[in-house]
């Protein structure tokens, strides 16, 4: 092979991991117990095997597989295989949704880059608590299938005023709004933004009102049918992302 022409990347076979440790060459890094029974039991891995590394930090790292037991694995870190880049600063804010709903959302607004997750009650969110455990472990494993480098962060839930009471008004706050004559949503490009979804049934005329007294807020519309909550957020995401139109 020519000294130019780049090493070959792994098969997509190779399993992708996120670790909290930091990640460099020759590094040790040992797995979580579920981490290993996941490579051991499910993927039927052994010592020698190899597996892809990344920490949101110092990027994606080849690792090698020195030791795997029932609960425990270690890898030895290898070689660069992509170096860390920002991602798009694009957060998405939701109305917490039912278990269900609330879940999806979390996977796909990971699976299309979003940078931070904030759930948000308001006057018609349906929904009091979260598991803040289950949610991280739900984001974690779309950014693994997803290739991307991070894992987005995921806020507590705050009440509506408090949210746009405390917001930093550099970020655009994109909300979108049902049966109401808007705008349509427009790709953002590069700046700080983001995605502000309702519950079912829409924000109530207070919150409308709110959002009003704020510079930041830009109500826009996402088409004429009424979108469920988690339709919104994924089709949102993806508008604000696309490339810009000519």
């Amino acid at each position: 092979m020519p000294a130019s022409m780049p090493a070959a990347p792994p098969p997509l076979s190779v399993p992708r991991l996120f670790v909290p440790d930091t990640l460099a060459q020759g590094a040790s890094v040992a797995l979580s117990p579920a981490q290993a029974h996941y490579l051991g039991t499910v993927l039927r891995a052994g010592t020698g095997g190899t597996a892809r590394l990344f920490n949101g930090r110092d990027g994606e790292w080849l690792a090698r597989i020195t030791a795997l037991g029932r609960g425990a694995a270690s890898l030895h870190v290898a070689q660069q295989l992509r170096p860390q880049r920002p991602g798009r600063d694009l957060w998405l804010v939701f109305a917490l949704l039912k278990r269900h709903a609330t879940d999806l959302v979390v996977q796909k607004a990971t699976e299309l880059g979003a940078a931070a997750l904030l759930p948000v009650l308001t006057g018609r969110t349906n929904a009091g608590r979260v598991n803040e455990a289950r949610l991280t472990a739900i984001a974690v494993e779309a950014a693994e299938q997803s290739e991307r480098l991070t894992v987005p962060a995921i806020y507590p839930p705050r009440e509506f005023g408090a949210l746009l009471d405390g917001w930093d008004a550099r970020r655009r706050l994109v909300a979108a709004v049902e049966r109401a004559e808007l705008p349509g949503i427009e790709p953002i490009g590069t700046a700080p933004a983001a995605l502000l979804v309702g519950p079912e049934g829409g924000f109530t005329a207070a919150e409308l009102d709110a959002m009003r007294l704020h510079a930041f807020v830009q109500p826009v519309s996402l088409g004429p049918l009424v979108l469920r909550a988690e339709t919104a957020a994924i089709a949102g995401l993806a508008l604000l992302q696309a490339p810009a139109r000519r």
